[in-house]
């Protein structure tokens, strides 16, 4: 065989890979835990931990009244990458202030998630811990740096790795493979990203700007040591965190869009209004942004990376209690 020969039928076998590695199509922006049982060597499962050393601990089960119960963390789904949320999030100087917890420029980020493994030419579901809704924002900020990196192909396991557990499907203890990913990042899609300019022209201009935070916080009775200022931004509607998942068996589990919309008449938050989310440093934010954008299929939803660490620290102004 002549080396031209042999250099197509090469391609031709990358080619065919490829399209098989893409052949499995993800149901939705959730996935349930049945769903990627079946599918998970078809897809990056990424594991994302606010504790990376649960990751390799056996998780503990506690028996009562009959039924076995998860008590303690631990253990992953076989062949989950490890992801510390803890990385997801940098420094970065903005008009020569420094604002904590903000998206890694893109060689950064796309260092981080090779770094854990990801490859391309795969979907990717995103784990959450999953025993509580900030477990699921931790996902959620996860899929939107990834979103905004380029990727589309990205669905959250609802209930997370709580869920899984609870269900009794396997779990693994080994430590997670690193350092031979291949996902790449695009150049950012700056359609999902505002920053403080854009949320100054948005106030009184018809987009929905959505505090994704505890009411307390919203209203001004209380503010984290960062913040320079209790309240909220002016014009805002609440969408609180508890508001945002439900709790089935100690696990989190995002709504229906019926649900939402239900929820949202309450909370005068119109679904398909052009809209930026926001919290204290883009964490919260991340689980507004995702209901929004990608269950309630919002296109024209942008998170607010700086959130209120950076508009406090530009001392806009903030509307709360007297």
């Amino acid at each position: 065989m002549n080396t031209r020969i042999r250099s197509i039928l090469v391609a031709a076998l990358a080619l065919l890979g490829s399209a098989a590695a893409q052949a499995v199509t993800l149901p939705g922006p959730v996935v349930s835990a049945q769903w990627l049982a079946q599918h998970q060597h078809e897809v990056n499962i990424v594991d994302v931990r606010s504790d990376p050393a649960s990751f390799v601990k056996a998780p503990v089960f506690s028996t009562g009244k009959g039924a076995k119960t998860l008590s303690t963390l631990g253990g992953h789904i076989p062949g989950a990458l490890l992801l510390d949320f803890g990385k997801v999030r940098v420094a970065r100087m903005i008009d020569g202030r420094q604002i904590k917890w903000m998206l890694p420029d893109q060689a950064t980020f796309q260092a981080l998630m090779r770094g854990i493994g990801v490859k391309a030419g795969k979907p990717t579901v995103i784990v959450p811990e999953g025993a509580s809704g900030a477990d699921l924002d931790m996902a959620a900020r996860v899929y939107w740096s990834m979103k905004v990196y380029g990727d589309d192909h990205l669905a959250l396991l609802d209930g997370g790795t709580t869920g899984w557990l609870q269900q009794g499907l396997a779990f693994d203890t080994t430590p997670a493979a690193t350092g031979d990913g291949t996902w790449a990042a695009t150049a950012p899609r700056m359609k999902y990203v505002a920053d403080s300019q854009d949320v100054a022209k948005a106030i009184g201009s018809g987009v929905q700007i959505v505090d994704a935070r505890p009411m307390p916080f919203y209203v001004g009775l209380t503010k984290k040591p960062d913040i320079g200022q209790a309240g909220h931004i002016r014009g805002a509607v609440n969408l609180p965190p508890e508001l945002r998942t439900a709790s089935t068996g100690g696990a989190e589990h995002y709504l229906s869009p019926a649900q939402y919309q239900a929820i949202f008449k309450h909370l005068d938050i119109k679904a398909g209004k052009p809209s930026i989310t926001y919290c204290n440093t883009g964490h919260l934010a991340s689980g507004a942004w995702f209901v929004l954008s990608e269950v309630m299929k919002n296109p024209n939803t942008r998170l607010y990376d700086g959130s209120m660490l950076e508009w406090t620290a530009e001392q806009r102004p903030v509307v709360g209690l007297p």
